[in-house]
C-alpha cells in the first residue's frame, strides 16, 4: 500500500489501484475511465504526483522505480485501447534467453492497428494478431511465450546461434517444456555437418518445470 498525496480529485483510490499491479503506470485512457477529469491530470504532472513519461503515458511518483519499466512504458505506448505485447529480441533478453542483446525494445501489436504518431527511436513496431496461447502477463507486463518469441525471432532472422542458445536456455530453464524445445529445433534448425537433428538435441538436458506465468 502506498500513501496517497492530496490531488485535486475524488478518484485517486481508483487510480491507484488501478496503477497498482503496472507498478505505477498508466495511461491518459485509463485514468480518464477511472473518472479522473483531464485538467485534474494536468494538475497532477503539475504537483509531481504524476510523471508524464511520453503522449498519454504517466507514472505514479511515489512508487518505487520498477527494473523493467521500460518494458511496462512500451507495452503502454500504443494507446487507443491497444496494450503492446513484448515481442522478438526484447522478450529473450527478458526470459534472458541467449545473449541477445537489443538495443531497442520490441513491441507486437494487432496488424489493423495503425500508429499515427512518430514512433520513438527505442521501439521497434512488428503487426502481427497474436493467439491467447503465445501470450503471457508476467509482473504486469505483456509479453509473448520464449516458444513465441524464439520463433519470431528467427523469422526476424536472428543468427543461427542465438537461436540454438535460446531453445538450450529455455529448456534448461524451464521456459520450454521438452517437447516445445524439440519442436524448435525440428522447424528451425537444420543439423550440423555430419550430425542428425537427435544427436543435436541430445545435448541439451530436460530442464525444470516451466515458471509460473499469470
Amino acid at each position: 500500500f502506498y500513501p496517497k498525496p492530496p490531488v485535486p480529485t475524488t478518484h485517486i483510490s481508483d487510480i491507484y489501484n488501478l496503477a497498482e499491479p503496472q507498478h505505477g503506470y498508466l495511461t491518459r485512457a485509463q485514468a480518464l475511465a477511472a473518472g479522473l477529469k483531464p485538467n485534474a491530470l494536468t494538475k497532477m504532472v503539475q504537483r509531481g504526483v504524476l510523471e508524464r513519461l511520453s503522449t498519454g503515458v504517466y507514472r505514479l511518483t511515489n512508487f518505487p522505480p520498477f527494473a523493467h519499466g521500460q518494458l511496462l512504458e512500451a507495452s503502454l505506448w500504443p494507446l487507443n485501447g491497444v496494450r503492446g505485447v513484448i515481442s522478438h529480441e526484447s522478450a529473450l533478453s527478458y526470459y534472458e534467453l541467449s545473449d541477445v542483446s537489443p538495443a531497442k525494445v520490441h513491441i507486437t501489436i494487432p496488424v489493423k492497428h495503425r500508429i499515427r504518431r512518430a514512433i520513438p527511436q527505442v521501439l521497434v513496431i512488428h503487426h502481427m494478431d497474436l493467439a491467447e496461447k503465445d501470450v503471457s502477463n508476467i509482473d504486469g507486463i505483456t509479453i509473448t511465450t520464449a516458444f513465441r518469441a524464439i520463433r519470431d525471432c528467427h523469422e526476424a532472422h536472428l543468427g543461427t546461434a542465438l537461436i540454438r542458445q535460446a531453445i538450450d536456455d529455455g529448456r534448461r530453464t524451464g521456459w520450454l517444456t521438452s517437447a516445445e524445445a524439440t519442436e524448435l529445433y525440428r522447424d528451425l534448425l537444420s543439423p550440423e555437418p555430419g550430425e542428425t537433428m537427435e544427436s543435436s538435441r541430445s545435448e541439451t538436458q530436460p530442464g525444470p518445470a516451466k515458471p509460473n506465468a499469470n
